[in-house]
């Protein structure tokens, strides 16, 4: 039986709210400086969409680690060795002084921030119930959309004034002060309770589930677009658009923050949608399947048309219906998995969903290599997120707990016939 939420619950909360701040910020930095990051190593547009790449390519990869890692041992300790990783490795950046040596410390933030959403989902999972876990991952999600929000205007700004090289250093040693009220605020108590309970299943057992495929895929449609918009939105406004920098830093963080508060509005109004005798099922998908699709709605004619307020005023619509399916996707990924399988499900998820990640800089850097432009680019993410949201609707049944034990002992009842004991004899 889940207790209410208490108010060290929210204590918590809030430290995760201000990590993923803080992750987004370390890894949106170098989109706000591209320009400036181009032309002072003098990198070209396909360049420039390997280093956005590289990010993902460790980020998704460790993911499965990640989450196993955060199912059995204290994901205290997990988040902040990872924590640690990705604010060393951030610093790092701004030191670097050649594309190998950008490479290399990207992989190295890309492991780091591996570890955070396998452990934001453990936490949840343990600390709120399914009825408040929309509104607690929509602040969570609002903390991933005001990281970019500040990178963007702050961000560019700063990088403007002092070089990207300061703002890669000071944001990397500035987040190291988070680990000090980590440490005081996550009793010991709850990581000592994690590790008496059951294994749960195994990497396999989770795979072998249609909905884990449905809600990965699902990720990887929002992973390409959300990594589109937040890889190549400030060099799209620069460079087609024709902003200025600082132009740039305040108009380009205006969707962010726009889908900040759509994810918050998100979360709390499908949780009042159940407290008030809605269907689980049909609220948290009905969020997340509109989501896409009104999304792909907007960002299409975003790259279409010619005025740029426009542009940008649909955009931003973009990012605010993508906020309604982002409010939603963790706690429908939380209800499946339960408390056995949050964070390797989680790990899993987030891998394949940041494939997206993967793959959206680099066909993005190529198609404005050979075209010119993002026209095709904005097409082409308007036609995964449909996907995606075809996806959710037939791959993704009821939303409830999976039975992980049932399911173990029906796979041991199936096989006992081929299992027999060193010398028992077959029945005659």
């Amino acid at each position: 039986m889940h207790l209410r939420p208490t108010r060290g619950n929210y204590g918590i909360l809030v430290l995760l709210v201000l990590s993923v701040v803080v992750n987004y910020l370390d890894r949106g930095a170098l989109s706000v400086s591209a320009p400036l990051v181009a032309r002072d190593l003098q990198l070209s547009p396909t360049e420039l969409g390997l280093l956005f790449s590289v990010f993902f390519w460790s980020y998704s990869v460790f993911q499965l680690a990640a989450g196993w890692l955060a199912d059995r041992y204290p994901v205290k300790w997990v988040f902040a060795g990872g924590y640690l990783l990705w604010s060393l490795a951030t610093a790092a950046i701004g030191i670097a002084a050649t594309l190998p040596a950008l490479l290399t410390m990207r992989l190295l933030l890309g492991i780091g921030e591996s570890v955070a959403y396998p452990a934001y989902s453990r936490i949840v999972v343990r600390e709120f119930p399914d009825e408040s876990r929309g509104f607690a991952n929509a602040v969570i999600d609002a903390g991933s959309k005001i990281g970019p929000g500040l990178s963007t205007l702050a961000g560019g700004l700063l990088a403007e004034r002092f070089g990207w090289r300061a703002l890669f250093v000071g944001l990397g040693l500035a987040g190291l002060l988070w680990l000090v009220p980590w440490f005081a605020a996550v009793p010991e108590a709850a990581e000592a309770s994690e590790q008496k309970q059951a294994a749960g299943p195994g990497m396999f057992q989770i795979l072998g589930r249609r909905e884990t495929w449905g809600t990965s895929l699902g990720m990887f449609a929002l992973g390409y677009v959300w990594y589109f918009l937040l890889s190549w939105l400030p060099s799209y406004l620069v460079e087609e658009r024709g902003f200025s920098m600082s132009s740039m830093a305040v108009l380009g963080s205006i969707p962010f923050w726009g889908m900040a508060a759509a994810t918050l509005a998100g979360g709390w109004t499908s949780d009042r949608w159940i407290a008030a005798g809605g269907n689980l099922s049909r609220v948290r998908k009905t969020y997340a399947a509109g989501g896409l699709l009104l999304c792909a709605a907007t960002l299409l004619p975003a790259g279409l048309v010619r005025n740029t307020s426009l542009s940008v005023a649909l955009i931003t619509a973009a990012c605010l219906f993508l906020g309604l399916f982002t409010s939603n996707v963790w706690a429908i990924t939380q209800t499946l998995a339960g408390p056995l399988a949050a964070g390797r499900w989680t790990g899993i998820q987030n891998a394949i969903g940041n494939l997206g990640g993967v793959a959206s800089p680099l066909v993005t850097g190529w198609i404005v290599a050979e075209t010119g432009s993002f026209l095709l680019a904005f097409a082409t993410a308007a036609a995964v997120l449909v996907a995606g949201a075809v996806i959710y609707m037939t791959m993704i049944g009821k939303v409830h707990t999976l039975s992980w034990t049932g399911e173990t002992k029906s796979l041991a009842t199936r096989a006992a016939p081929y299992i027999r004991k060193r010398g028992e004899r077959e029945p005659s």
